[in-house]
């Protein structure tokens, strides 16, 4: 596995990284943070596992504090997927879009409007959702949009392959958000899988919080390892349906 770091990724002059397996890839994830602003190092474990499994792995910056609570740089992400990822051998239209906790909020709308991306979505849809840690229910911050259950309620769109996955001991987002989405898309006849790995809202990306810190920083042990592992697993599950 190899890293590219600090990429400029658009016209805010956010950074990205792009983590590479060995070889040729054999699927392409862009995968964007949580709440906190410009958090893609929490990633980076998660990120690492993933390419080790042979994923392209890209991972954004992104400011949900902006005034449109992040919505132009997650567009310009995806401008930067489709214009750039087969640079590094990734498939951009069968690209796995994955997102943890704001992050998979977002995912999720993209996968279920058709407006989400506006010109920057215009003929591309991601192939597979990877939705980790996840506050499907209930809306907080309108300028994200309504919850996805209920943009799944109203959804035309064709439904792709999601994989959900929750720490069963997370107390940030409870773990129901996972469970009760999870059976409203197979209600709704979407292929859906749930993992519930015995970990909390950090673990589940690999990371531990650290209170003096503010934020979360890596931890590859204990329950935070199988946490993380679940994840990996998750995303190459998707990346495979993807290719399929």
């Amino acid at each position: 596995m190899s890293a590219r770091s600090a990429l400029v990724y658009g016209a805010s002059g956010e950074l990205l990284d792009v983590y590479q397996p060995q070889g040729e890839p054999v699927g392409t994830v862009l995968l964007w943070h949580g709440r906190g602003p410009r958090e893609r190092d929490v990633l980076g474990a998660l990120a690492g596992e993933a390419a080790a499994r042979g994923l392209l792995v890209l991972v954004p910056d992104w400011r949900p504090d902006a005034t449109d609570a992040g919505w132009t740089q997650l567009r310009e992400s995806v401008a930067f997927l489709r214009g750039r990822a087969a640079e590094w051998g990734g498939d951009p239209d069968r690209a796995v879009l994955a997102g943890w906790s704001l992050g998979a909020r977002a995912a999720a709308a993209v996968v279920l409007r058709e407006d989400a991306l506006g010109e920057a979505g215009a003929g591309w849809r991601p192939a597979a959702l990877v939705g980790i840690a996840g506050n499907y229910l209930t809306s907080h911050d309108p300028r994200m949009g309504p919850p996805a259950v209920e943009d799944l309620a109203g959804t035309r769109r064709v439904p792709v392959p999601v994989r959900l996955v929750h720490g069963a001991d997370d107390p940030v987002v409870g773990a129901d958000n996972s469970r009760a989405f999870a059976a409203a898309l197979e209600r709704s006849d979407w292929p859906v899988e749930l993992a519930l790995p015995p970990t909390d809202h950090a673990g589940v990306v690999m990371t531990e919080f650290v209170p003096e810190l503010g934020r979360c920083r890596a931890l590859l042990t204990g329950h935070a390892r199988e946490g993380g592992l679940a994840t990996a697993r998750a995303l190459e599950e998707a990346a495979l349906s993807a290719r399929s």
